[in-house]
């Protein structure tokens, strides 16, 4: 009699960006395995869809692993042997390799050369249908039980409408899983994952936009400053980047790295704080004294309000500085008064502004907070307190800043996870 041989099933446990790509690999490494790719909802790749304006910021372009790192707030010193196995040009060969090419832009953001999310999806879904991964969707797993070296997944068929109830409870059986679920808004949403006996950092929100209902700067909504320092009063969170005044405050790289460096803080502040902005690029206060009283000698006759001597400052905003400096929009350079030449020079240096809330998009939403990396080998992902299960993604302790890192995460942790040793 010939010996039969049960073929293995792994199974990859979210339709996400980690997911995918988890599964992707997973199938190319063991092409004679089973691969089922599991998603709760009846959508795949939602993030990736609306990344970067819809134009999906695939990666950052860094030159070494340690510029890599330093871009996560939480996670990435950790994570070194993971970014040294695959790090952002293996991400740029991989997609090239399927006639996917990546640009770079100014800021070193990385984007598909169409400039469209669904080049990134079309790549994704082609690889799944071309390699036979399965995908069951609407299939929403409840538990993970370990039996002897099998895991059962104990989930339900949501079916119909939204709020339709789910199918009796089934149950899959697999022999390796990888989890790439995302990162949850709520502590309980990583109950089944810490009933195995995972460590879990408490959930908060990162990455959001500054709301300021108090302040009147609805005026320069669309307005963007180049390059300007912020720092949250009371805290040592610092800091710097562009920033966009929005109808309801602020956002920004500047604004959203402040949020992912602060996200506890933050948290713990109940989102009401105080922030101060240098909107003029340099470093101290008495380097603007300076270019200001250049200007004033140089264009003595000249009306303050049409005299911006900062290159990086729009006319806009330099008008609103001005008027919240209680200088008229007549008054000349050589007829403005000491106190008010003052107040400018510290409004453009530390300009206060009360934050009072926050916006976070619910399709790009990014926690801090998941799987602690302390219940995870951060050499091959896999969990040390229930081996021959994975982590891949933002449902592990892990976030970067605005600008492609944490799809880096993403492809990083998939790829490791997917070899499956």
């Amino acid at each position: 009699m010939p010996i039969v041989t049960k073929t293995e099933r792994i199974a990859i446990i979210g339709g996400g960006a980690a997911g995918f790509f988890a599964a992707i690999n997973c199938k190319l490494n063991y092409p004679n395995k089973e691969v089922d790719l599991i998603e709760k909802s009846n959508k795949t790749l939602s993030k990736v869809k609306v990344s970067g304006g819809g134009r999906c910021n695939v990666t950052h372009y860094c030159p070494n692993v340690k510029t890599l790192i330093d871009s996560y707030p939480r996670g990435g010193k950790k994570l070194k042997n993971i970014f040294s196995q695959f790090d952002t040009n293996q991400v740029v060969q991989w997609f090239e390799e399927r006639g996917v090419l990546l640009k770079t832009e100014k800021d070193n953001r990385m984007f598909p050369i169409t400039d469209k999310s669904h080049t990134i999806i079309n790549c994704f879904h082609d690889e799944i249908e071309k390699l036979g991964v399965n995908i069951r969707l609407n299939h929403c797993v409840m538990e993970i039980k370990k039996l002897e070296e099998q895991f059962h997944l104990l989930y339900r068929v949501k079916t119909g409408a939204k709020n339709t109830i789910p199918h009796d409870q089934n149950t899959l059986i697999y022999d390796k899983i990888i989890i790439a679920t995302g990162g949850s808004p709520k502590t309980e949403g990583f109950n089944w994952l810490r009933s195995l006996g995972h460590e879990i950092k408490e959930p908060v929100p990162s990455l959001f936009t500054f709301n300021m209902p108090g302040e009147n700067t609805a005026k320069l909504m669309g307005v963007v400053a180049q390059d300007v320092s912020i720092k949250v009063q009371g805290t040592k969170i610092q800091q710097r980047g562009p920033l966009l005044f929005t109808h309801w405050g602020m956002s920004g790289p500047a604004v959203l790295k402040t949020s992912a460096w602060g996200a506890r803080i933050l948290s713990e502040m109940n989102y009401n704080f105080h922030i101060s902005v240098n909107w003029s690029g340099l470093k101290n206060e008495e380097l603007i004294r300076e270019a200001l009283q250049k200007n004033k000698i140089l264009h003595h006759k000249k009306k303050i309000i049409n005299g911006n001597p900062f290159d990086q400052i729009t006319n806009r905003l330099w008008q609103y500085l001005v008027n919240k400096s209680d200088i008229t929009e007549t008054t000349i350079w050589s007829d403005c008064p000491k106190k008010s030449f003052n107040k400018l020079t510290n409004t453009l240096f530390n300009d206060v502004y009360h934050v009072n809330g926050k916006t976070t998009f619910k399709e790009e939403f990014v926690t801090c907070g998941g799987v602690d990396l302390s219940s995870v080998n951060t050499h091959t992902m896999q969990s040390l307190v229930c081996p021959g299960l994975y982590f891949a993604g933002e449902v592990l302790n892990v976030d970067g800043v605005t600008g492609g890192f944490n799809f880096q995460a993403a492809w990083s942790t998939g790829f490791v996870a997917a070899k499956l040793c």
